[in-house]
C-alpha cells in the first residue's frame, strides 16, 4: 500500500474516531494497545493456568496436532511477548504489528477450522472459549481492524513527533 493511501486511511480513521471527542491519535493508540494487552495477557494466563486442558485441546486440532508440543508453550509466550512490546513507547509499533500478525493467524485458523474440519476443538481460554466459532470470527475481525487502525494512527504519531 503506498503512503498516500495509508495517509488517507489513517486520516479517515482519525477523523472518525477522534475529532468528535477531540481525542488525540496517541490516546486512541494507547486505548487500542491497552485492549490488546488485556486480551493477550488474559488469553496467555488462561492457557497457562489450565495448561493440561490447553495441551489436550490443541493436540485434538486436525490442523495443529503435529505442532502441539511446541505451540502449547509458544502461543502463550508470544502473547506475553507482544504484551511487553505494547508497554514501552519505543516498541509499541512492533507490538501492534505483533497483534496484527497474531490476530491474522488466529483468524486464518478459525476460517480453516470452519471450512475444512469436521471436528472443531476450541483451545481458547476463559471467557473466549464460551463463544461460538462464528462469534469468535467476528471478534477476531474486529481486533484485526483495531490492529490496523492502531498501526496507522501510531505511524501518524511517530511522523508528527519527527516533524
Amino acid at each position: 500500500m503506498n503512503s498516500k493511501k495509508m495517509n488517507f486511511i489513517s486520516d479517515c480513521c482519525f477523523k472518525i474516531l477522534a475529532n468528535r471527542g477531540k481525542i488525540g491519535r496517541g490516546v486512541i493508540v494507547e486505548v487500542i494497545s491497552g485492549l490488546f494487552f488485556l486480551l493477550f495477557l488474559y488469553a496467555a494466563t488462561s492457557k497457562l493456568m489450565d495448561y493440561d486442558k490447553f495441551q489436550i485441546q490443541i493436540g485434538k486440532s486436525p490442523i495443529l496436532t503435529d505442532f502441539a508440543g511446541v505451540l502449547v508453550w509458544l502461543v502463550p509466550a508470544v502473547e506475553i511477548g507482544v504484551c511487553l512490546l505494547l508497554i514501552f513507547p519505543r516498541t509499541i509499533m512492533l507490538g501492534l504489528y505483533g497483534c496484527l500478525l497474531l490476530m491474522a493467524m488466529f483468524t486464518a485458523y478459525i476460517i480453516a477450522i470452519l471450512n475444512f474440519s469436521d471436528s472443531i476443538p476450541c483451545s481458547c481460554g476463559g471467557v473466549l472459549a464460551a463463544m461460538s466459532w462464528e462469534q469468535h470470527l467476528v471478534f477476531n475481525v474486529v481486533f484485526l481492524v483495531l490492529a490496523i487502525v492502531g498501526i496507522l494512527l501510531q505511524s501518524k504519531v511517530v511522523e508528527n513527533k519527527t516533524l
